[in-house]
């Protein structure tokens, strides 16, 4: 298995975080239809195991310190997709809440670089 470059690595953990976050509405379906059990519960797990060995294969190309905050992105991605899917508000807080995860990001990639 060839190691994913640095940004190979980044972008595999942002795919990390939709696949992730695509689980989390899988999980929302299901739980709606609670107490029925549904195929949206076991879809959604199966889709946290394949993220979990994606983070894994990126982890292997990367800095843990640069990479891991990068998983913030996903509480972007589960706002997005609970605006068309679930129809729930993308409020001016939430907007203020996904501006600041970009800008901490921002921050910390800056920081990862060396002088």
């Amino acid at each position: 298995m060839r190691t994913p470059s640095k940004l190979q690595a980044v972008g595999l953990v942002i795919l990390c975080t939709f696949v992730t976050s695509t689980a989390q509405i899988f999980w929302k379906t299901g739980a709606d239809l609670l107490p029925t059990l549904s195929w949206h519960i076991p879809v959604g797990l199966a889709m946290y195991g394949l993220g979990a060995a994606i983070l894994i294969y990126a982890l292997t190309g990367g800095e843990l310190t640069l990479l891991y905050p990068v998983i913030a992105t996903s509480y972007i991605w589960v706002n997005i997709l609970a605006f068309f899917l679930f129809q729930e508000p993308l409020t001016v807080t939430k907007w203020v809440g996904i501006a600041s995860i970009i800008a901490g990001l921002a921050f910390v990639g800056k920081g990862g670089q060396r002088d």
